[in-house]
């Protein structure tokens, strides 16, 4: 029995309909006409009466003459009313129980699974490159808040810078922001300051700085690409991440770098990277002990370039050896300064 239909029989119970249950449990059966006159009442209430007392199971036939009503005790009554429907909630509730039993025994599957699950997700290695690069594709055209990314290594090669332009206006026109990392070196090239400009001009944003740690691509703060690390000297792939908390500690990593980078703003006055910076960058190496080739790596120069810098630099610091560079630095106070002063 369904709530309204409870409702709309209890609504019949009237104060008609339980006087004429009293005075039926007092003559011991239910006479309509003896009951029409007890009430002073018609005919037609009486039997509205009975029909209310009958759907509640109060009246029931005498065994063996069906002719006549009697009453019944209420407890008797609400057994029989309501036991089918006490009976169904009990069956209900012992299959909720048991079914729930059988799930709860799977949540250790459950976890485990998703533990595995997860593991296999959040990190991915792909050594393949042309499907590195159809993801990354695929990602930039799906872009819709920002993609941030740090270039390593100073200049591009001018087809790879103009494929990034294609890639990097599309990402502008969905509306989402680029925030983009170069090395100080990377001012020093014409493809990639004519690169800088067009996007610059589409709202991107470009800095360098003078050492990075390594190539980062990270989309909608959701994904993130790093460099694949192979130990058999093949170019590696790229490692791409999911993990929610690694995510956002390289995005926090990103921040950090952009907060302490210039701006490179394509100008005339402004087209090449301010020589100190990068001389202070090459004095903190070669204080390391870092070797030229190591120094021109994490600059972005070419090795040659870099030793044409070292040798300025030592021959401005008087010294015979890096470490007599670092020295000599220190003592003019131009190791942790902002500038390279002249000796």
């Amino acid at each position: 029995m369904g709530r309204a239909d409870s409702e709309s029989v209890f609504a019949e119970l009237d104060d008609l309909s339980a006087a004429a249950y009293g005075y039926a449990v007092e003559q011991g059966r239910f006479v309509r006409e003896e009951m029409a006159r007890h009430l002073s009442v018609t005919p037609q209430e009486v039997e509205r009466a009975e029909q209310a007392l009958r759907s509640l199971r109060l009246l029931q036939p005498m065994p063996g003459s069906p002719g006549e009503l009697v009453p019944v005790a209420p407890d008797a009554a609400a057994a029989t009313l309501v036991g089918p429907a006490e009976r169904q909630i009990r069956d209900l509730t012992n299959a909720v129980t048991d079914i729930r039993t059988k799930l709860h025994s799977l949540t250790p599957l459950y976890f485990e699974g998703r533990r595995l699950r997860n593991r296999l997700e959040a990190f991915d290695i792909i050594s393949d490159k042309s499907r590195v690069q159809s993801m990354l594709d695929h990602l930039s055209r799906h872009c819709r808040r920002e993609l941030m990314s740090v270039q390593p290594g100073g200049a591009r090669p001018a087809h790879v810078l103009a494929e990034a332009r294609v890639s990097a206006l599309g990402v502008l026109e969905h509306g989402a922001a680029i925030r983009t990392i170069y090395q100080h070196t990377a001012r020093n090239d014409l493809p990639t300051r004519a690169y800088v400009r067009d996007v610059t001009e589409h709202g991107a944003e470009v800095r360098t700085v003078d050492q990075v740690i390594d190539r980062l691509i990270i989309y909608d703060r959701e994904v993130a690409f790093l460099p694949e690390r192979r130990t058999d000297g093949r170019p590696g792939g790229a490692a791409i991440v999911r993990e929610p908390t690694l995510v956002a500690f390289l995005c926090a990593v990103f921040d950090h770098l952009w907060d302490n980078a210039s701006p490179f703003v394509v100008e005339s006055q402004r087209a090449t990277a301010a020589p100190d910076a990068i001389r202070k960058s090459i004095i903190q190496l070669m204080a390391r002990g870092y070797k030229d080739e190591m120094v021109a790596r994490r600059l972005g120069m070419a090795v040659r370039t870099c030793r044409r810098h070292i040798a300025e630099i030592t021959e401005e610091l008087e010294a015979t050896s890096r470490f007599q560079a670092g020295f000599n630095a220190a003592l003019k106070g131009i190791y942790d300064g902002d500038h390279i002063a002249p000796p």
